[in-house]
């Protein structure tokens, strides 16, 4: 007689869900946890899931009722649910559907309803809300303009916005996707990425055509950006990070639908040119004379009758961008990330201004499937020379940390890399650009920085991807939307202090599918400040369910 599974989960006080992988219930529960729960971590034997405010809302918006949760949770807890877990959630639901924003029928004025009295005054005392509200009995009056603000204040003071008013609609496209890429191959949209298009389309009703979705670096998102582009068939702005991945997505665009050369345009520093879908950068837009100037470039927001705007690397978004999109509510907005991990905390920003997370899949779970490289990262730790530890010793702490992650032995260590892995592409990257200048040197490879146009760097990136050049040094600016396929090592010389964000994209930059297995190695200097941030930077991708091995040198290179 065959006994039933064990029960995967295991729900505990703090609002914390840990599923244990092992289970052979443990994909159906963690599909079913998805909605409500937001995923932490996802080392070997158990992932933890919380359920935060957001990630609630986020299922209350997709029409999820306090019931459902319940049952999910009892249906696969290993023990009993915790009492206040439940009593947690369904007050933080409760929240949901009391505040809700509504058209009017004057044309730029919305009203946003609260029926609660109390709640009512509690808005009506609120400070920074005063200046955009104008109450009566049942709620308040606001401009269009207003509309992201108000629910950005709201989200903070903890009552999400029920947004109903109607997203409106930009100039028609006529685009479609391609069958054949420009190789002859089949192009065929992944099972994931067309879950995440579903997501984000929905039924095309109201509180739908706005929202991020999360997914690995290597895993698509581009192409998750074109079938959005494809199933809205609207005028669109993409906003990049560099013109390198303002180039790519251009290129994908072209590969991939029927859309021409001249349907497309480019806002950068070198051009400006407005067509039915444009490709502008954040840099250019949020160029200005001075501090006091205004943002020149904010128009091309109003330039055209735009029905979608994408947002690459959704979490790099400065704050000026945050503010204008604040005023664009009106538009269908996706934003796209392969983490919305923000070392100054504002992940809600992106949740109530573009909107809530509609898709995430764990790295680990693409990994195993194919989809991404599997990775091996590896610490290595290094002595500093006895020089260096005097000048260390006598440093303030910027200054110790920018000594020990120039350690002047890690130009020797990461030539022992490269010889071990002389028949792969290699990248070697960088915080510091004298740093970068000597290995580049001593390497002789191309080195790619902030200076480098984006025509040489475009070169470089070629001769690369071609096997020509087998390695090449890059600073942070090869952190994101860079798209070097074959590359399978990086080492990693200097970082930004301990942002979680740089160490996953910048392994990123390695775990695009091919046949063999990848390498990361971050080069850090023992007993320093540089192990400490080096250890928020391992957060996250053990987190993801990555090992990260700690290697002492002297010892390491006995296995090379």
């Amino acid at each position: 007689m065959n006994q039933a599974p064990i029960p995967p989960l295991i729900v505990q006080g703090d609002q914390t869900l840990l599923l244990d992988v092992h289970s052979p219930l443990f994909q159906e529960a963690r599909e079913e946890l998805s909605p409500f729960a937001e995923l932490e971590k996802s080392p070997e034997h158990m992932h933890t899931y919380r359920m935060s405010p957001l990630s609630l809302w986020n299922a209350a918006s997709m029409g999820m009722k306090e019931q459902q949760l319940e049952d999910i949770l009892n249906k696969y807890s290993r023990y009993a649910v915790p009492e206040v877990v439940l009593q947690y959630a369904q007050g933080i639901l409760s929240r949901w559907g009391k505040i809700h924003l509504q058209p009017t029928e004057e044309e730029n004025v919305l009203y946003l309803k609260v029926d609660d009295p109390y709640l009512h005054r509690e808005i009506s005392a609120h400070k920074r809300l005063k200046k955009y509200l104008t109450p009566s009995e049942t709620g308040f009056f606001l401009d269009m303009l207003n509309r992201g603000s108000v629910k950005l204040e709201m989200i903070k003071l903890g009552y999400p916005v029920d947004d109903l008013v109607p997203l409106r609609d930009g100039d028609p496209l006529k685009v479609q996707l391609k069958e054949k890429l420009f190789n002859g191959r089949d192009f065929v949209i992944r099972d994931y990425q067309q879950d995440a298009l579903n997501a984000f389309v929905g039924k095309g009703g109201p509180g739908t055509g706005f929202g991020t979705v999360v997914m690995p670096c290597g895993s698509g998102k581009t192409v998750v950006g074109i079938a959005v582009l494809a199933a809205q068939k609207t005028h669109t702005l993409i906003i990049t990070p560099n013109v390198a991945s303002l180039h790519q997505w251009r290129d994908e665009i072209l590969e991939k639908t029927d859309l021409t050369v001249d349907d497309l345009g480019e806002y950068s520093g070198d051009n400006k040119t407005i067509r039915p879908v444009t490709l502008a950068t954040y840099q250019v837009l949020v160029w200005r004379k001075n501090r006091l100037s205004d943002f020149p470039h904010f128009r091309v927001f109003h330039q055209a009758n735009w029905g979608l705007i994408i947002y690459d690397e959704v979490h790099l978004l400065p704050a000026p961008v945050f503010k204008v999109t604040a005023e664009i509510q009106a538009m269908r907005r996706l934003g796209l990330t392969a983490t919305l991990v923000r070392e100054d905390g504002a992940e809600e920003d992106v949740f109530s201004l573009v909107g809530p997370k509609r898709y995430d899949i764990p790295w680990k779970q693409l990994e195993q499937k194919g989809w991404i490289a599997e990775a091996y990262c590896h610490e290595i730790r290094i002595e500093l020379d006895d020089d260096e530890k005097l000048n260390y010793a006598v440093a303030d702490r910027r200054k110790k940390y920018r000594l020990a992650s120039e350690n002047h032995r890690k130009f020797e260590i990461t030539q022992a890399l490269i010889e071990k892995h002389k028949d792969d592409l290699v990248l070697v990257i960088g915080q510091y650009i004298d740093q970068l200048n000597k290995i580049a040197k001593i390497l002789n490879a191309p080195l790619i920085t902030g200076k480098v146009s984006n025509k040489e760097r475009e070169k470089i990136y070629s001769s690369f991807k071609k096997g020509e050049v087998p390695v090449i040094v890059v600073s942070k600016v090869a952190n994101f939307a860079i798209d070097l396929p074959d590359a399978s090592v990086a080492i990693q010389l200097s970082g930004s202090f301990g942002s979680r964000q740089e160490e996953a994209q910048r392994l990123g930059r390695i775990l695009r599918p091919k046949k063999k297995n990848s390498h990361f190695y971050s080069l850090v200097s023992r007993f320093t400040v540089e192990e400490e941030y080096a250890q928020n930077r391992q957060k996250f991708l053990t987190e993801q369910g990555y090992k990260y091995h700690i290697e002492i040198w002297d010892q390491f290179r006995e296995k090379l």
